[in-house]
């Protein structure tokens, strides 16, 4: 019993003690944890949103050079409303839509071993534009404020633009998504003298005096990016006035131009 008594251990007070000291660091690696993942969820977002803003002007600049291109020997009979750029600006929205119609060939699938190679020529139209989008807002349980951009692809079969619905063509679609959470999409034509079109070019002879498509785009982040609401604006191409909003969303303006390469050959 002496050897008992004369054993030490450990206090009420000191396990209490103890148990604090392992609360306040479990609390800080807690904290320390959600603000590093709230930096990354927004590095994440940033990302994102530059990420499929790229991806979708290089499609546009892509397609844009394309306008207007035939091949020299390609007497096929071509739209009665060719247009190579028709851009429909928007009424009471920042998205506008573009349509691009180009000329190309493809290898007669009947005569596929024939030398020299026979070939099939077509005209196709690219169409981009803007929808609303379909996301659903878990907070307010309706859509969310932004738009879809949809790519479409037709072709002429020497009377009227063929639905791919109406086609065994692989080459052309419709209604295909490219990117969500859009805010704007612009097209501004410029001529060879650097002026803006104004109004848009609906004609042929006009529209192959597009030299360069300007063209801005405004992403915003999917989920909220800011721990307050902030007041957010920024002026849009082509525009007099800016666009504001006022929300905890990250919104980011790309512009690019892209130089049309076959108007007017």
């Amino acid at each position: 019993m002496k050897n008992l008594n004369k054993e030490s251990g450990v206090t009420l007070v000191e396990i209490l003690i103890g148990v604090v000291i392992s609360m306040i660091m479990m609390a800080a690696m807690f904290t320390s944890y959600n603000a590093v993942n709230n930096s990354y969820s927004q590095v994440i977002d940033r990302a994102k949103i530059s990420q499929n803003g790229r991806d979708l002007l290089g499609m546009l600049v892509k397609d844009i050079r394309l306008a207007g291109f035939r091949y020299f020997d390609d007497v096929s009979k071509t739209p009665t409303d060719y247009v190579p750029i028709l851009i429909t600006k928007a009424s009471g929205s920042g998205c506008d839509k573009i349509e691009i119609t180009y000329g190309d060939r493809i290898r007669d699938p009947k005569q596929p071993n024939v030398k020299p190679a026979v070939f099939l020529y077509r005209t196709y139209k690219i169409i981009y534009e803007c929808k609303q989008s379909n996301i659903i807002d878990k907070k307010t349980k309706t859509k969310i404020s932004a738009y879809a951009i949809y790519k479409s692809k037709y072709l002429w079969n020497g009377s009227s633009w063929t639905a791919p619905s109406q086609s065994t063509d692989d080459l052309i679609y419709k209604d295909e998504l490219v990117v969500d959470y859009v805010q704007e999409l612009i097209f501004i034509p410029i001529d060879n003298k650097g002026k803006t079109m104004v109004p848009v070019p609906k004609t042929l002879t006009e529209s192959n005096k597009i030299k360069v498509v300007d063209i801005m785009l405004s992403l915003r982040s999917q989920g909220e990016f800011f721990r307050e609401e902030k007041d957010l604006s920024f002026r849009s191409l082509g525009q007099k006035s800016n666009k504001s909003f006022k929300d905890k969303y990250l919104r980011e303006a790309l512009i690019v131009s892209a130089h049309t390469r076959n108007m007017g050959l």
